[in-house]
């Protein structure tokens, strides 16, 4: 089997609801992918999402690298991109095309074997277990409840909150996810998130004030993806774990965290280095006896990586509406996700839904820095701030 090309296709789609958190309060709606296709000359094609910055790296990588090799050698082709990016660094735009390439190789080495990828990678079971995830700065206080007990309907016991401006606007929406999650019997887990708004000191004191009230399995991002000092300093002040990492690009940087003990839990995601650099950094953590979980993708297609990890406890589920024009055959069960038999990744695009949302030019992104004034101040969200 060789791969004869790459083909790409940006589409747009609108989520079913405002994302957002303590730098994007107001949040966005709109949704864009890249729907990347290796192609081999067995007929078979591997896909994956990757982003619309990356995209002349993924043509420039594919042709150059990949075109001609057999996609089954996996590991060994995402050491060739690795080395070829190795003098600018395999980091942002080049990180995310490497990521994609990854994704969409592993897809067809599963479906060259017939089989899922969950079984590919090792997977005794394919079944995952899920957290709700709202990123749901941008909801109101009847919209959250509406959601968290919508996810606490499919048995999922587990969530996470955005938090980040104001204490006790945050105090008051834990309880509410708190109370929506326990309606259906059985004990909520307790998740925060801040995204890196907070400095260490300013982590440790709002995180203090929500123990004081509820019981936290953990904190993510309370400080800065690197600053492993300061992540330890938050680790070693509350009783909450530290988690962090997701945003991160490769496997070296997760090495300041794990030997500094700077986070409890580990956030792994495709941007580190797609399935391959996932399954490294998820060994570096089970060296280290630390537990890892899995970031939200859509229709949780990349759960096939969380379900051969032995030290993985919980994987993201954001229910927004980002599997427009997919189609597939997971499942959540009783809190668990069920990832179909399917050849590959178990996804596949309706053409005929598609074809609407295909763009040549993307809109424009939704402002996806830091707040100005984070880590700085102690600012609430301004009316220009919350407008969608």
């Amino acid at each position: 089997m060789k791969i004869t090309g790459v083909r790409t296709r940006i589409y747009e789609a609108q989520m079913k609801r405002w994302l957002g958190d303590a730098n994007n309060p107001g949040g966005w709606r709109v949704m864009t992918n890249v729907i990347v296709s290796l192609d081999t000359d067995e007929g078979i094609t591997g896909i994956a999402l990757g982003s619309v910055g990356s995209l002349n790296v993924i043509h420039g990588l594919a042709n150059g690298l990949l075109v001609g090799q057999d996609p089954r050698g996996v590991r060994g082709l995402w050491q060739k991109m690795n080395d070829e990016a190795f003098k600018a660094g395999n980091r942002g735009i080049v990180g995310d095309a490497i990521a994609t390439l990854d994704v969409a190789l592993w897809d067809l080495k599963a479906k060259a074997n017939n089989e899922p990828l969950w079984k590919t990678l090792g997977a005794s079971e394919g079944r995952v277990k899920m957290y709700a995830s709202g990123l749901d700065m941008p909801l109101n206080d009847d919209d959250l409840r509406q959601y968290y007990e919508g996810m606490a309907a499919k048995g999922i016991h587990a969530g996470k909150l955005k938090v980040g401006l104001n204490r006790e606007d945050d105090l008051r929406r834990i309880g509410i996810m708190r109370d929506a999650l326990a309606k259906f019997g059985k004990k909520p887990e307790l998740m925060i998130d801040s995204n890196e708004y907070w400095s260490p000191k300013q982590a440790i004191a709002h995180i203090h004030y929500f123990e004081q009230h509820y019981e936290l399995l953990w904190a993510e991002e309370p400080a800065r993806r690197w600053d492993y000092r300061g992540l330890r300093k938050v680790s070693q002040s509350v009783m909450t774990m530290v988690a962090s990492g997701e945003n991160l690009d490769e496997l070296q940087e997760f090495t300041d965290l794990v030997s500094n003990e700077a986070v409890d839990v580990v956030n792994i995601g495709v941007g580190s280095g797609g399935i391959t650099g996932m399954l490294q950094i998820a060994d570096l953590c089970y060296a280290f006896d630390l537990p890892v979980t899995q970031m939200n993708c859509p229709a949780n297609h990349l759960a096939h990586v969380a379900a051969c990890l032995p030290n993985h406890i919980h994987m993201e589920m954001l229910d927004a509406g980002r599997d427009a024009a997919m189609k597939y055959d997971h499942k959540v069960e009783d809190g668990w996700l069920i990832l179909s038999d399917a050849p590959g990744l178990g996804i596949e695009f309706d053409e005929a839904q598609l074809a609407p949302l295909l763009v040549d030019t993307p809109s424009p992104a939704p402002r996806s820095g830091r707040r100005v004034g984070a880590a700085l101040y102690q600012l609430p969200a301004t009316p220009s701030e919350l407008e969608h």
